[in-house]
């Protein structure tokens, strides 16, 4: 079976767990925000791994270019059709989440706390219900999880049900 290159699967399971740390540190960003005790260092801790998350977005798709992609799975049409659009929609998301947190910061009182240092300048609660793309950032969140369960449930398919070794591929490969 064709593999990805191990860059792809390095970057693919990199992009997972920066993923993982990103929502929970938004998540716990949220509720400090709403208490009023958010703090100048949380935010450059989240903004920092979303960054990171963009970064390996586009190189994940700088190396699917240069590396190519085994070919698609040996499955009804409707099951490539829904892989292929659900591949793009995570790309567009994991590249649309970071670029609309970067337009939270420039909305709101976020960039100026950061430029000023002063960590009472930042958003208490409900300090984000005037900013759009912080809805936006939110709603990406919710599309993002429906796209991953989706994504893992095809993974699920293919390694229990039909069995055809498909998540081999994007495994590192063991040395005999």
């Amino acid at each position: 079976m064709t593999r990805y290159s191990k860059r792809m699967v390095v970057v693919h399971w990199l992009t997972l767990a920066l993923l993982i740390a990103a929502w929970y540190l938004g998540d716990s960003l949220a509720d400090a925000t709403d208490e009023s005790k958010a703090t100048l260092a949380g935010y450059i801790v989240h903004l920092s791994v979303g960054g990171a998350v963009l970064l390996l977005t586009l190189a994940q798709l700088v190396f699917r270019c240069k590396d190519g992609r085994p070919p698609l799975a040996e499955d009804k049409p409707i099951y490539q059709a829904v892989a292929k659009y659900v591949h793009y929609f995570l790309y567009t998301v994991l590249f649309l989440l970071p670029v609309t947190g970067i337009t939270i910061v420039l909305n709101s009182k976020v960039g100026a706390a950061l430029l000023a240092g002063d960590a009472n300048m930042l958003p208490k609660e409900h300090g984000f219900k005037d900013v759009f793309s912080h809805e936006i950032h939110e709603q990406l969140v919710n599309v993002l999880i429906v796209l991953a369960v989706v994504h893992i449930l095809g993974a699920i398919k293919h390694q229990f049900i039909t069995k055809d070794g498909l998540m081999e591929r994007m495994m590192l490969r063991r040395k005999d």
